[in-house]
């Protein structure tokens, strides 16, 4: 994943970003040098869902070294891995960013990220104010059980290739293939796009 990412869209109710603010955006990368892409996925089921996941994407803006240059659309999901209806329903986005931070430092944002948004971790795939996943980063791949690259369950969900998807027609899924491909084999249920929710890039 070292070409830029695609802006463009595969659902028509997903709105362009403005030439403006890719100019803008494309500007602040100066202050970066030899930055690598990476994929970020968010979500959360308690409290203002989509006022956390703004407020994730700002404070990954906010990171020395980190720019953001790809907000993905909103999609409301059914909780992973547990009984239907034990738990709020999530949004869930996508953010696509350039960064001079290596995985590790990248993971420990992210998890300050969480922390700040009180992000509990009592129970596997319990509810929580707010998820930070690096899902992938350039082409790495790795097995530390610290950081596992990419994301070891990103092929077999939905409701983070369908957002990827929309940011990156032709994102590639480090060692799985193209995201297209592996979101046509998965089913799209419990899986919505809120097309009535917007998340911002980062001004």
């Amino acid at each position: 994943m070292t070409r830029p990412f695609a802006l463009g869209h595969s659902d028509p109710t997903v709105q362009p970003v403005p030439a403006s603010v890719v100019e803008q955006v494309d500007a602040a990368d100066t202050t970066l040098s030899n930055p690598k892409w990476a994929v970020i996925s968010i979500g959360s089921n308690l409290g203002n869902r989509l006022e956390t996941l703004q407020g994730a994407v700002d404070a990954l803006e906010d990171t020395p070294g980190v720019r953001v240059k790809a907000v993905s659309p909103v999609y409301e999901t059914e909780p992973w891995g547990v009984e239907p209806g034990s738990q709020p329903s999530y949004l869930n986005a996508v953010v696509a960013l350039k960064t001079t931070l290596p995985p590790s430092s990248l993971l420990e944002r992210a998890h300050a990220v969480e922390e700040a948004f009180n992000r509990v971790r009592d129970e596997r795939w319990g509810p929580r104010t707010l998820d930070v996943d690096i899902v992938a980063y350039a082409g790495v791949t790795s097995d530390d059980p610290q950081l596992t690259l990419p994301h070891p369950r990103a092929h077999e969900r939905a409701f983070v290739l369908a957002p990827w998807h929309d940011v990156d027609p032709e994102a590639q899924l480090p060692g799985r293939g193209p995201v297209a491909e592996l979101l046509s084999a998965l089913t799209r249920e419990g899986v919505e796009a809120r097309t009535d929710l917007e998340l911002r890039l980062p001004e």
